[in-house]
């Protein structure tokens, strides 16, 4: 049970005070269910996460559309001190992850410290506490912040004129509508994504006709899919150990072929492309639609997709691959450049997330009213992808400038989790009331970032990915995920303020 204290301001600071810091976990998806449990486990016990939907599990509980999987292996998109031998396919399907959480969650009695249908509003630091408005709570004050909100959350709208004009069943792929009936229908799903990709393959079969909308078209590598057998299952719960290689094996393999490319690796650059093409051949034998699916640009300029229906999805009779740019949406359906209305009964908006919001809308104020959203002026960054200069006290898991790509985010947000303990257990050692990045860390480090990121394919690829920002760069880290992950294991304290006293009254002492 959380033990806060029940009052306008928390008085002393939580490390001076000999109490429990009151932590405030925002959202209960991998990240904030993970820190959850490893802060009960560091000692850390007074915590209340705020979940503004009525069950936990962040993009893998809004994403419930048909074909619904992950890119990355099961045992290696697992958290590392609850491995599941119990997976039943190497590549899970969505229900599966889900799953998987709500059955973490009531293992470790994570939900009792959720707060469901609880969104917050906005934060204001009033050193060295934070206040928190949320929804069905009004105001209350905590010692410390933790953003696990993700970034696969806010669904994002093409801007096509018309949009609301459509007669039929609309809905984004985040939002999907099960009430809606395809069987039969004639589908419309704009965006060739990842999502797209695997809701073609999953729904062709039912549909009266599919229209799929193609602006760029994707590298893709066949999903080299297993179902796990029984015996194999009992296998790994006998032997542990076995499941911890297979973990870090795979992780290996991803990171090295993938990883490796994205970082100017050009022979593997190569094999990927080269693989991807023999894909691509092998499954559309049609030399006029294999030219419209074949890319220009590198194959690791944006996420790789792993999928393998879709091709043959789009070989069936009654599927059009339109590659003519949509003019507007009208009541009955979409019409192209070339005059053409392409008549539908429902339409599948897959077209993404606005990736670089994080915890936007949600207003987060930090030192002297500073708006972090003004702070960040449509260009987020962060120091280590997890802090900001004048926002004390606060870290956000799976931030900008974060270790995203073709890799674990649940791998990577349990050793950002790791790294907010070491600066609690900092806090609590030497009695630190607050701490943020410096500003001269933050622009090295950032500048680091900006003078790495051209080296890599994100931005030498010639594509136009979804980790692109106002810069026109991608944001994204731009090293390997060991050297991001040694970092978390050993924070450099003197990249920040290390604040004894920081009230309206008295202004800040840093610690030497």
């Amino acid at each position: 049970m959380n033990q806060h204290v029940e009052s306008d301001s928390l008085e002393r600071p939580w490390a001076q005070a000999a109490r429990q810091p009151r932590i405030a976990i925002i959202g209960a998806g991998f990240s904030g269910i993970a820190s959850i449990i490893k802060l009960r486990e560091a000692g850390y016990t007074d915590i209340t996460c705020f979940e503004r939907a009525d069950q936990l599990g962040g993009t893998w509980r809004d994403n419930t559309y048909p074909g619904l999987s992950c890119d990355v292996p099961s045992h290696w998109y697992s958290y590392s001190f609850e491995l599941n031998p119990d997976w039943p396919h190497r590549f899970s399907y969505g229900p599966d992850i889900w799953a998987y959480q709500d059955r973490v969650a009531d293992k470790y009695g994570v939900k009792d410290a959720i707060q469901f249908g609880n969104a917050v509003i906005d934060l204001t630091y009033v050193g060295p506490e934070w206040k928190i408005r949320s929804e069905k709570n009004g105001e209350e004050v905590f010692d410390f912040v933790i953003a696990a909100t993700g970034v696969l959350v806010n669904p994002s709208y093409p801007d096509i004129e018309g949009l609301d004009e459509f007669e039929g069943a609309k809905f984004h792929s985040a939002r999907w509508d099960h009430s809606v009936d395809l069987e039969g229908k004639r589908v419309g799903i704009i965006g060739t994504g990842s999502t797209s990709a695997q809701i073609v393959g999953a729904i062709a079969d039912d549909v009266g006709h599919l229209d799929v909308y193609q602006r760029t078209p994707h590298w893709m590598i066949p999903m080299p899919q297993k179902t796990y057998s029984s015996a194999w299952k009992r296998t790994l719960k006998l032997f542990p150990g076995l499941q911890r290689f297979i973990r870090n094996r795979m992780r290996r393999l991803m990171e090295a072929s993938f990883g490796e490319a994205t970082m100017g690796n050009a022979k593997m650059q190569q094999r990927i492309e080269k693989r991807c093409l023999k894909h691509l051949k092998q499954q559309i034998p049609d030399p006029e639609l294999r030219a419209k699916l074949t890319p220009d640009y590198k194959a690791t300029c944006k996420r790789l997709i792993l999928c393998s229906d879709y091709y043959p999805a789009l070989m069936k009779d009654h599927v059009d691959l339109v590659t003519e740019d949509i003019e507007r949406i009208e009541p009955k359906g979409l019409r192209t450049k070339d005059g053409e209305l392409h008549e539908l009964d429902v339409l599948v908006l897959a077209t993404g997330f606005r990736f670089n919001d994080f915890i936007l809308p949600t207003e987060v104020y930090g030192e002297n009213g500073q708006s972090l959203r003004d702070f960040w002026n449509e260009l987020p960054r962060a120091h280590r992808a997890m802090t900001f200069p004048g926002f004390p006290n606060f870290f956000m898991l799976e931030g900008p400038t974060g270790v995203f790509g073709n890799t674990s985010v649940v791998d990577i947000s349990e050793h950002q989790v790791g790294y907010v303990i070491r600066f609690l257990d900092e806090m609590k050692e030497k009695g630190i009331a607050a701490v943020a990045p410096k500003r001269e860390a933050y622009d090295a480090y950032n500048a680091n970032m900006a003078k790495q990121i051209p080296k890599t394919t994100w931005a030498t690829g010639g594509c136009d990915s979804w980790y692109l920002d106002k810069s026109g760069q991608p944001n994204i880290y731009p090293f390997s995920p060991d050297t991001y992950r040694r970092d978390m294991q050993n924070p450099d304290f003197s990249e920040y303020r290390l604040m004894e006293a920081v009230t309206a009254e008295e202004g800040s002492r840093e610690v030497a």
